[in-house]
């Protein structure tokens, strides 16, 4: 900008003749313009043109689930991307993977309509397809974050993320110990951590906001996360626990939040982004989640930095009126394990037909004879695995994981969902599978605890 100041002087004063003197008027503003910003050390003019001082910000919204019941995942992300559109962030600079099987499913009784919060707005309007059904999967989402060729696949878009610019992360979804689940696949802590690391390495970004939606989702980030990268992240529970479901309504016969979601996306909706720090939604959110334990990890400094910063800070200092909720209501928290199970409850409870009654009954049954069998399954392999040592069955069963053998572990989990339940589709096997991480710990090898899965399933 100094180097301009010379040519727009020689301008104003060459040639005076052909200005009018409007131009002269424009042109003698503009020098003085300038010339302030450079006096007292002000930013370029350019720099706030691409949503922060600095550079860019690029979101990646995730629900990595499908399935009716599901429900809540795309509604927690169709949530966050009408508050990232809203703060100004361009459709251009959001990308959102989903399998987009909700608005219009044949259980839906509010066709094209999808709410976060019991007699909530409509969140679907307007959120980009960007990779839908088959396209939603764990190679896809690590090639968009590191701005990778996409073409020929959904959208194309990714996040062209450069050094002076800010990422943020949302993904919602089931998880388990050192896994995120895709409808088809699983995310592992170290692939995740990998390519934060190479994004990291080639400058992609100036700093990067993760938040996890997911059971054990701590896991993800817990001894792993380096705090000298710029990267803040929070999950919604530590690495041993469940998060939860909220919000059950029964006018969609489902859950349609997360209580870690949706507890940040409504503070947001409550007091904008300009003045809130990461740090004070945090502790907000850490406190309104009593469910489970909210959790950071990474470069705990960026949590100083104003929620704008990540967000977007068009209209920061007011409310998004359009997504104003309802009066409070009970959050109705379950563990995501339970979740079917409580669906059901709900329908049986609230069928004013008796055959209406007997069919989710019916369902109820099949639920809790195949989570029965689940269960079988698991002790079985255990027991194949580990031979008839009792208290090391004990252990393996009631201590959480602590997996130091990844990949065992990693292998474990894979074959276990190919040929036992499909995580993606089955809540207690999803729930069960730290007890492989535990048997592997035992040292007994990969070889005989794919064996042992092998054998059984």
């Amino acid at each position: 900008m100094t180097a301009e100041l010379p040519r727009l002087a020689r301008l104003l004063s060459r040639n005076r003749s052909c200005c009018t003197a409007k131009m002269r008027l424009f042109l003698a503003l503009t020098v003085i313009f300038c010339a302030s910003r450079v006096t007292f050390g002000l930013p370029p003019i350019s720099k706030f043109l691409n949503g922060t001082e600095d550079g860019q910000i690029w979101v990646l919204l995730v629900a990595g689930s499908n399935g009716y019941y599901n429900y809540r995942h795309q509604a927690d992300v169709c949530h966050a991307y009408q508050i990232f559109h809203q703060h100004g962030i361009p459709d251009e600079n959001i990308v959102v993977m989903m399998y987009d099987d909700i608005a219009y499913n044949e259980e839906n009784p509010d066709q094209g309509k999808i709410v976060n919060h019991v007699n909530g707005p409509n969140v679907y309007p307007g959120v980009p397809h960007d990779y839908t059904k088959e396209d939603v999967t764990p190679e896809n989402f690590l090639k968009i974050l590191q701005g990778q060729d996409m073409s020929g696949t959904g959208s194309g878009k990714v996040i062209k993320s450069g050094p002076n610019d800010y990422v943020f992360v949302n993904f919602a979804d089931h998880g388990a110990p050192n896994f995120v689940a895709f409808p088809d696949g699983e995310l592992t802590a170290q692939q995740l951590n990998d390519a934060i690391k190479s994004m990291h390495a080639n400058n992609q970004y100036k700093q990067m906001v993760v938040y996890i939606e997911a059971c054990e989702s701590g896991s993800m980030f817990y001894q792993k996360l380096a705090a000298d990268i710029n990267v803040y992240a929070t999950t919604a529970a530590n690495p041993d626990e469940s998060s939860y479901a909220c919000y059950y309504d029964s006018a969609v016969s489902t859950y349609v939040g997360d209580c870690y979601s949706v507890n940040w996306m409504e503070n947001v909706d409550k007091v904008g982004t300009a003045t809130e720090t990461l740090e004070e939604q945090y502790k907000i959110v850490k406190q309104e989640t009593t469910e489970s334990h909210v959790m950071q990890y990474g470069d705990l400094n960026i949590d100083n930095e104003v929620l704008g910063k990540f967000m977007g800070s068009k209209n920061s200092e007011l409310p998004l009126t359009n997504l104003e909720l309802s009066p409070p209501v009970s959050k109705d928290a379950v563990p995501v394990g339970d979740v079917r199970i409580s669906i059901l409850a709900h329908k049986i409870y609230d069928s004013g037909c008796y055959w209406e009654k007997r069919k989710h009954e019916h369902k109820l049954m099949e639920e809790l004879v195949l989570r029965e069998k689940v269960r079988q399954t698991v002790e079985e392999i255990v027991h194949v695995a580990v031979g008839g040592m009792d208290d090391l069955k004990e252990s393996i069963f009631s201590k959480p994981a602590k997996t130091t053998d990844f990949d065992c572990y990693t292998s474990a989990v894979r074959r276990f969902s190919e040929k036992c339940f499909k995580l993606s589709e089955v809540d207690l096997a999803m729930r069960l599978v730290y007890t492989l991480s535990n048997v592997c710990e035992t040292g007994v090898g990969k070889l005989r605890v794919l064996s042992a899965i092998e054998q059984v399933c």
